[in-house]
């Protein structure tokens, strides 16, 4: 197992107060940082790939997409905006040397339209992000696609719906993310739920019920790591929680208050949990 840390604990845009951070994150044992891609600079994320090479830590990168370039608008000229939008999040990944591009770019964060997604909508959903499996192909990036809870989205809210997602798009870069906090709400079995992703997971997001220090919560945590283990999965593990200097996504991450006593013992005390768990059942 690979161990990782979102930045968004910390920032929401890559500036150069981040290093001592990313220095700190390597001596505290993570083996893997989750960059934000907000910005489509492919020369700033190549040289974020240096610097990270530099100090031994792996990447995957983390996208999303907003109204305006929505991938299953029923505009057609916004729905070709959002493709552009993830193939260039896909470029900048590549170039910062990530190996999976997370998120919930399948459709708009915090748009809704007052129903279930229609034929049109999943249609045009996976008809668009075929088109992005196979950008991802040829730069080597594998989707890491998030369903999220019912108040973020309503395209994918459930582990069932991303498994048909990705049967429907049917391309083997097109994979699915599993996320703690998420399940947690929407999910009435959580092995059901892994078990459901089994064929296409290709990362997982430890998150607290109330985005604080893993371990410390709600979440029905032996279920999620008996489950993970049961499905043979062992591969990137990496910690979710936000901070309060997110200005590209705070309205949908709605943290106003501090969760921890601090990141450093958010990123210590989470490792620390995540390893006691895996050492228990994978040896």
């Amino acid at each position: 197992m690979r161990f990782g840390l979102n930045l968004l604990l910390w920032c929401d845009t890559l500036e150069d107060s981040i290093l001592p951070v990313l220095e700190e994150i390597k001596k505290i044992g993570y083996d893997v940082v989750e960059i934000p891609i907000f910005e489509y600079d492919v020369a700033k994320y190549a040289l974020w790939g240096k610097r990270l090479n530099d100090l031994g830590l792996a990447r995957t990168g983390v996208t999303i997409r907003l109204p305006g370039n929505n991938p299953i608008s029923p505009d057609a000229a916004e729905r070709c905006k959002g493709i552009d939008g993830n193939k260039a999040a896909l470029d900048c990944a590549a170039a910062a040397g990530c190996e999976v591009l997370a998120g919930p770019y399948h459709s708009a964060l915090g748009h809704f339209s007052g129903a279930g997604p229609t034929a049109d909508e999943w249609r045009w959903g996976t008809d668009g992000m075929r088109q992005v499996a196979e950008h991802a192909e040829k730069v080597n990036i594998t989707l890491g696609l998030e369903y999220l809870n019912r108040f973020e989205c309503y395209l994918l809210n459930t582990a069932a719906d991303g498994a048909r997602f990705c049967r429907d798009v049917g391309h083997p870069r097109c994979k699915m993310m599993y996320d703690t906090f998420h399940s947690h709400i929407e999910e009435k079995n959580t092995p059901a739920a892994i078990r459901a992703l089994k064929d296409c997971i290709s990362h997982v997001h430890i998150s607290e019920n109330d985005r604080s220090t893993p371990g410390t919560g709600n979440i029905r945590w032996a279920e999620n790591f008996d489950t993970l283990h049961e499905i043979g999965y062992n591969n990137l593990m990496v910690i979710e929680a936000f901070g309060l200097a997110l200005d590209k996504i705070a309205a949908a991450t709605k943290i106003w208050r501090r969760m921890y006593e601090s990141e450093r013992q958010l990123a210590t005390d989470g490792l620390k949990f995540m390893k006691q768990e895996v050492a228990k059942r994978w040896k």
